[in-house]
């Protein structure tokens, strides 16, 4: 056995491995990750029972309006009665629609590293999203921009622990009918994530279908086999499925790519003011879509999901990172598990600018996910306003919650080498210290999470290093991501291939999106 190591002063050894400043060989893996967290309940089983039942009542007996008359054809088809502009689904029709979807399937990135596999159990995070307005300490707030765009996807791509792409926001300074080229474009070139499509319309569905053939070079038979590409489905809520929403569910289904099922489900507003009101509506909406997704192919890739929160009764204003919200996504987890089906929740914030109350919005709202087992974490960060608007600074603060929330996804082990009695426990007297220990001087270097943007400096040292907060240090963190030179992730062949597709569309006047 070796002796014991003597005793050092603590201060002194401090000093000298800050001046040492080793970089880092830590080797972590954040890109497919497994929720550690046992899935929590805010109802009995009875009571959610009961919330799926007068689901399925509403389907039934009130109905869901449909405004596609394809859509509606659809339904028709299946054995749903259709009167007018309303679809009266019955519960066989829905049990065989919820059967028929997957429980679990592969999500294909640009190369299998970026794989992401959807089933119960599984975690992803998504940026926020959709917002149309950009922010930071350096530009101010302003209408989102293709170059806010260009610049919060690669951002995104940097960030193992963001595992698929968002809309995150709206190119304002490009027409609507050329936008989805600009949005699709960008993604395949400096991005290997599961790309994000809008649907707006078939049109420009079928636009972004052939960039992806292009793009990942697949027949028409590889892109319907595999999950490629993903997009975003809101009901309007209260019990409507409009044009573009509907036939982004058929064309999505019928080209085996993802849909997730989104009810915007705010208590109080477009919705029932009780959780348990509001999940029953938001449940039935999304069992009506995930039907016809089936019903348009069956086996179609659908995700459920939901987001649901309480409104400021004040002002009208959306809240998020409430307890509400957090109930509402334990609700929707039970309802979920009936089902089996993968799902999403999200976090997000109502806040103006990113504060405390930002992280604490975000953060108390991304718990609610993770403990309700939600597997797809949209708007995980980066979101302020509500949604109205995404902040580069929020979006790396964000990040090093979720970098600490995949380290706790990986577990602990507490093996010989761990306990370290021989390299640790015996190598130091009473009151010494564990610095120069055998088992901390191997692994110093990779044991501990290091922050992106955290600091854990003492007040003396912050001081002398410019008092900078984290917002601050945040911006220093996107802006060397956003000036490095950007990896090219498309072969020249295929981004040759792919831009005169997209010049020659545009010569021909695009694809307007559809209302």
């Amino acid at each position: 056995m070796t002796a014991p190591a003597s005793p050092q002063p603590r201060r002194s050894r401090r000093r000298s491995r800050e001046k040492e400043a080793p970089t880092s060989k830590r080797d972590v893996n954040y890109r497919q990750l497994k929720n550690p967290f046992p899935p929590m309940s805010v109802f009995s089983d009875d009571e959610a029972m009961n919330m799926h039942a007068a689901s399925l009542r509403i389907l039934e007996e009130l109905g869901i309006r449909v405004l596609l008359p394809e859509a509606r054809e659809i339904f028709a088809a299946g054995g749903a009665r259709v009167e007018d502009e309303m679809v009266y689904i019955g519960r066989d029709i829905v049990e065989a629609a919820i059967s028929s979807a997957p429980k679990s399937f592969t999500c294909r990135g640009g190369s299998r590293l970026r794989d992401i596999t959807l089933e119960q159990g599984s975690l992803v995070f998504q940026p926020g999203a959709a917002a149309p307005h950009a922010n930071d300490l350096k530009r101010g707030r302003r209408p989102g921009s293709a170059r806010d765009f260009r610049e919060y996807t690669r951002i995104t791509q940097h960030y193992d622990v963001l595992h698929m792409m968002s809309p995150s926001v709206e190119p304002q300074d490009v027409p609507t009918n050329v936008r989805h080229y600009y949005t699709t474009r960008t993604q395949f070139e400096v991005t290997d994530k599961l790309p994000f499509f809008f649907s707006r319309g078939t049109p420009q569905a079928m636009d972004n279908f052939e960039m992806l053939a292009i793009a990942r070079g697949l027949t028409d038979e590889e892109l319907k086999a595999d999950v490629h590409s993903f997009t975003v489905i809101n009901t309007n809520s209260p019990r409507t499925i409009d044009i573009p929403m509907a036939q982004g569910l058929i064309d999505f289904a019928r080209h085996g790519q993802m849909s997730i099922i989104t009810p915007f489900t705010l208590m109080g507003a477009m919705a029932p003011i009780t959780v348990a009101g509001a999940i029953t509506l938001s449940h039935a909406e999304a069992m009506a879509a995930i039907t016809l997704t089936q019903l348009a192919k069956p086996g179609a890739p659908v995700t459920y999901g939901t987001f649901t929160s309480n409104v400021d009764m004040k002002s009208g204003a959306p809240a998020f990172g409430t307890p509400t919200h957090f109930q509402a996504s334990l609700a929707a987890g039970q309802m979920v598990r009936l089902l089996g089906l993968p799902w999403r929740s999200a976090a997000g914030s109502a806040a103006n600018i990113n504060d405390a109350q930002a992280a604490n919005e975000n953060q108390f709202g991304l718990w609610g996910c993770l403990l309700a087992g939600t597997n797809i974490i949209m708007h995980a960060g980066g979101w302020l306003e509500g949604g109205l608007t995404v902040s580069y600074e929020k979006l790396i603060t964000d990040v090093d919650v979720l970098n600490m929330v995949a380290e706790l996804c990986a577990g602990s082990r507490a093996g010989a080498d761990e306990i370290g009695f021989e390299k640790a426990l015996s190598q130091v007297h009473p009151m010494g210290h564990f610095f120069a220990a055998p088992q901390t001087m191997e692994r110093y270097n990779t044991e501990f999470y290091e922050p992106v943007v955290h600091s854990y400096v003492n007040f003396g040292r912050w001081s002398e290093e410019g008092s900078l907060d984290a917002n601050t240090r945040a911006t220093a963190v996107w802006e060397n991501i956003v000036n490095a030179e950007p990896e090219q992730m498309l072969a020249p062949e295929r981004l040759e291939a792919l831009v005169k597709f997209i010049e020659r569309r545009e010569s021909e006047g695009g694809a307007p999106p559809e209302s």
